[in-house]
């Protein structure tokens, strides 16, 4: 029998599914053939890892609770039952896909088998509960040697056919130096701001890095940008507030370097091999030690979270600016 792959990871956030390309990549290699994705429809994943050639067939779950857990257990099915997998990875500890692949008969059904899912699944290699205080890239890293599978590659990497996004984006092909600023963030805590974005964007226009900024934040957000340039007196900046995701690809890719907060954005820059710097002053750095960001912290920096905003002004505009300076030489 052909093997078929599926591999499933049900997080939403964007950045959350960039940390697994590594290990996504890394069982297909395993079995030497393409493998399938299941993957919420809000990360995008259709359109993001459309060029990816170790990838085939991407569908979206949106992995919901209370009524809705049942009826996505039989999307599941159906999807499992109509492509006939021989194997089905699990990335995090849900039950769902795992009671899913089960009830279709599929034979390797491989998961971390923390908690209730371990009776679901095929192996009798899991994790253990303390395991789950790993970081994610952690927990996917150890799922796959527990099964024999090498990993080639730690670090995030998509490739992307950049005439794909241009369409629709005419208006950010501007001639000149440009580079990005992600200034938004799912969690507001994790924001460095405003002010702090236009001081450091005066500092690096006197050094003649760019002479455009994208601003790039989702449209819940717009107010971050406009916020900067109300604030700033130079006319420099452009804002991607309206921008979707085919946009916000087209900017990284025109984009020298990218300095953010620790969200999406800067995780799908590091991906698109586009220089990151990240700003971080109020959560744990551990999951990014797997990326090529380059993470600025404050001085005695405690690694731990902290929920309240205000603790990004402990990252000084002078610290940011010198450690993008000494990155980029």
């Amino acid at each position: 029998m052909t093997e078929k792959i599926c591999i499933v990871y049900t997080h939403h956030k964007l950045g959350d599914l960039i940390w697994q390309l590594p290990y996504i990549k890394s069982i297909s290699e395993h079995h030497k053939h393409k493998v399938d994705l299941i993957v919420r429809e809000k990360t995008q994943a259709k359109n993001i890892l459309k060029d990816l050639p170790h990838i085939n067939l991407i569908n979206y779950n949106n992995f919901r609770k209370g009524l809705f857990y049942w009826i996505d257990v039989f999307k599941l099915v159906k999807i499992f039952f109509k492509n006939k997998y021989s194997h089905v990875y699990i990335l995090d500890k849900v039950n769902k896909p795992a009671i899913a692949a089960k009830l279709c008969g599929i034979k390797n059904i491989i998961g971390p088998g923390i908690g209730k899912q371990k009776k679901w699944l095929t192996v009798k290699k899991y994790l253990t509960n303390e395991d789950w205080k790993l970081s994610y890239s952690e927990q996917s890293q150890k799922i796959l040697n527990i099964n024999s599978i090498n990993i080639n590659n730690i670090y995030p990497e998509i490739n992307v056919d950049i005439k794909r996004f241009k369409e629709g984006n005419s208006d950010l092909e501007i001639e000149g130096k440009k580079i990005a600023f992600g200034i938004d963030s799912f969690e507001d805590y994790k924001m460095w701001y405003e002010e702090d974005f236009v001081e450091l964007a005066n500092r690096l226009y006197e050094k003649n890095l760019f002479d455009y900024i994208y601003l790039i934040c989702g449209k819940e957000k717009s107010y971050l940008a406009k916020n900067i340039i109300e604030l700033s007196k130079i006319n420099y900046f452009i804002d991607c507030s309206d921008k979707d995701l085919n946009g916000v690809i087209f900017a990284i890719k025109n984009s020298r370097f990218l300095v953010g907060n620790n969200s999406g954005p800067i995780n799908l820059a590091a991906a698109l091999n586009i220089k990151s710097f990240g700003l971080i002053a109020n959560d744990p750095i551990d999951e990014l030690k797997y990326s090529k960001i380059q993470i600025i912290t404050p001085e005695n920096y405690s690694n731990i979270r902290c929920r309240e905003r205000e603790g990004m002004k402990k990252l000084k505009v002078e610290q940011v600016f010198n450690k993008i300076i000494e990155g980029l030489n």
